[in-house]
């Protein structure tokens, strides 16, 4: 029997996306009055003309990249032989950044680091096997980097690598061929905006004084409307190497996407004007959103999220997010900060959850190999994918409410859930769903044993799944449904399990408050500064239980201390706001013990005295069960 739900959803979204970017963009482009009239005029060229009927086509370039998940990002470069280190001192930050970081002067970068990049232990064959094998589906590499050494033999600028070192091969042609061999799609990162050798292009201020650099010129991000008189400058960079460059890359490699950075470096107008060079000589090629976007506009095939993410800003349509091993995305030998392949996996359920692909970054080293650390960390991956891939591959965003215990996933007339946080008594409760299971088993067990299944109530189903979970970092559990999906989206608390209710998934009240990009230390809603906005979560429960109450926040700024509370039904809980340190620091706060009946709870954070300016940066509430404090949860019948 079809899935009815997951056939009319795709149909409708697909119309559905394409009409609201269409009409999106028509209106903004009539009512966005503020708009710089040089920006307005490319956006109605774009949208009247060239762009829309570039969308045309938009379904069927971008169904591989919803299909594939998982990628690798690649950062390598002529900076990679020195592994964050500079004249013998290690140094802070991304390693890819180095000229600008240390100030090398132009002719110093192309003397001390471009004249020796010499990777004689590159093998293109070897890195798309272990890419291959660690599950992922495609592969985007930096062409040219913001430091604007092409790493592939161009014919617009002699600064390239078979002009410029002693390494006369093609690692892009290389790779773009052992990608085709290996059935990897391929494609290239390029840096439009931030150009630093180029003397007309944004960024370098060391050298050239250029606008769009640390040390903010002509009035720093808005340089392009403070001082027009610099924009032919940097329009002539735009014009004789970015886009030349650009077209050579797609006529001579044919590369599956196209990713940009950094497009604020750029007025939108010269921004577009790259795109529309694209969409001239290839139809099919996927572009990045970080090329065209702004004056509330994205022109392009999906929407980036923040990087290094740990958790998901809410998203909607087709996005990507970007996280890296450590915390450089060029090698840098002095970052030990590498994270377990678990991350990456729960990052990966995550992502699925929530519509979206996860672009893992890899930085190799100078010589042409991949760090060790890496590939231990590919192989992990590959690992779980192996046995797990197919709850990730082609999955679509989930109906289901956030489970206590990990995310879940969906294709089909399947299910995925990604247990995070194993049951200790061996009974998975699925909440949310309505439909009876017609089967359950774990996605691990080559024989699909079947699971016992029994339903609650007309929305919650317990799983007997056993108490050992196969999988530490994520246990898959299958289950299929017959017929359309039947959700019920409130949140179900757990009695057994810890409930973190995290300021992504609740509902903002208030035009002022906005999402942090994700990082670890910036997952969290801040800019609390009206005592009206507040912070909520629709949910229930189904067994009389007490909870311990607990949040985590950070702070802006030492002034801020504040008095807030937490409300749950008719209780509240207060607690005044302690600052931190600084953006790296939080705090986890017990605020109290509450009690809940069966039914439906709101859960809100709300201000009482917001001092300092801002109230605080909130990541979570936990709602833990106290042992004992509950009536026995669902007996066998």
């Amino acid at each position: 029997m079809k899935f009815t739900y997951s056939i009319i959803k795709n149909s409708l979204l697909v119309s559905v996306i394409t009409l609201v970017t269409l009409n999106a963009a028509l209106a903004q482009s009539t009512s966005d009055v503020s708009t710089n009239p040089r920006d307005q005029k490319a956006i109605d060229e774009a949208i009247s003309g060239w762009w829309t009927a570039s969308m045309k086509n938009h379904e069927q370039r971008i169904a591989w990249w919803r299909e594939a998940q998982f990628g690798c990002f690649i950062h390598w470069g002529v900076y990679s032989t020195f592994g964050g280190e500079w004249n013998g001192k290690p140094f802070k930050g991304y390693a890819e950044h180095m000229m600008r970081i240390q100030k090398i002067p132009r002719a110093e970068y192309a003397a001390k680091v471009v004249s020796i990049f010499n990777p004689e232990k590159f093998d293109a064959e070897a890195w798309v096997k272990l890419i291959k094998a660690a599950g992922m589906k495609y592969v985007i590499i930096t062409a040219k980097h913001h430091d604007g050494f092409a790493m592939y033999p161009s014919s617009v600028s002699k600064y390239n690598i078979r002009d410029a070192t002693p390494f006369k091969r093609d690692p892009m042609r290389e790779l773009s061929d052992a990608c085709k061999r290996n059935g990897i799609r391929f494609g290239f990162y390029y840096s439009h905006a931030f150009d630093w050798e180029d003397p007309n292009a944004p960024g370098n201020d060391w050298d050239y004084d250029n606008p769009a650099g640390d040390r903010g010129l002509y009035g720093g991000v808005n340089w392009f409307d403070l001082h027009p008189e610099l924009l032919p400058k940097a329009q002539r960079y735009v014009d004789e190497k970015a886009i030349p460059q650009i077209v050579e890359l797609l006529k001579n490699y044919r590369p599956d996407i196209l990713w940009f950075d950094t497009p604020s470096k750029l007025p939108l107008s010269e921004n577009i004007k790259i795109l529309k060079a694209v969409r001239a000589v290839d139809q099919n090629v996927v572009v990045n959103g970080r090329l065209a976007r702004g004056a509330g506009h994205s022109f392009g095939d999906y929407k980036n999220t923040g990087d290094r993410a740990a958790e998901i800003v809410p998203t909607e349509g087709d996005w990507e997010t970007i996280p890296t091993t450590n915390e450089s995305y060029g090698y840098h030998k002095f970052d030990l900060s590498h994270k377990p392949v678990s991350h990456f996996v729960q990052l990966m359920a995550k992502a699925a959850a929530r519509g979206g692909n996860v672009l893992m970054n890899i930085g190799p080293m100078g010589d042409g190999t991949i760090d060790p650390k890496d590939q231990e960390i590919l192989r992990g991956i590959g690992k779980w994918l192996s046995v797990n891939g197919e709850s990730i591959y082609g999955s679509e965003r989930t109906p289901l409410p956030v489970q206590s215990w990990g995310e879940s996933s969906t294709k089909g007339r399947k299910l995925y859930l990604h247990v995070f946080d194993w049951p200790s008594d061996g009974n998975l409760i699925l909440s949310g769903l309505k439909n009876p299971i017609a089967s359950a088993y774990l996605l691990s067990d080559a024989r699909h044993k079947s699971l016992m299944t029994r339903q609650i109530n007309s929305s919650d189903t317990l799983i007997k799944v056993g108490r050992r979970a196969p999988d530490a970092m994520d246990s898959v559990v299958v289950v299929e449904v017959d017929g359309s999906l039947n959700v019920n989206p409130v949140r179900l608390l757990s009695s057994t399990q810890n409930n973190q209710l995290r300021s992504f998934d609740g509902e903002l009240h208030g035009a002022g408050l906005r999402y942090g990009d994700g990082k670890a230390f910036r997952a969290y809603v801040f800019e609390w500064r009206n005592p009206n906005e507040w912070i909520g979560w629709q949910t229930r429960s189904n067994l009389l239980t007490e909870f311990d109450v607990s949040v985590k926040y950070a702070t802006g700024s030492k002034e801020n201390v504040g008095l807030f509370e937490v409300e749950i039904g008719d209780q509240k809980l207060r607690a005044t706001v302690q600052p931190t340190v600084n953006e790296n620091e939080s705090r986890v706060v017990t605020l109290g013990r509450v009690s809940l009946r069966p039914g439906l709870h709101e859960i809100a954070v709300r201000p009482v005295d917001i001092k300092g300016g801002e109230l605080m940066r909130l990541f979570y509430v936990s709602l833990t069960p106290i042992p004992g404090k509950r009536v026995p949860a669902y007996p066998d019948r």
